[in-house]
């Protein structure tokens, strides 16, 4: 099998995030064991200004 169109098929059976404890939010990394929303397990909430609405 090549890298292209069939080799995307098999890439929906692993879960890469499932729901984030502290924020609810479905971006908590399986692998990494952080969530890229809130930054959990870190004990600040990841906030960062430019990403603030004005």
């Amino acid at each position: 099998m090549g890298s292209g169109t069939p080799a995307m098929g098999k890439k929906n059976k692993n879960k890469t995030h499932i729901v984030c404890r502290r924020c609810g939010h479905k971006t908590y990394n399986v692998r990494e064991k952080r969530c890229s929303h809130c930054g959990f397990p870190a004990p600040r909430i990841r906030h960062y200004s430019w990403a603030k609405k004005k």
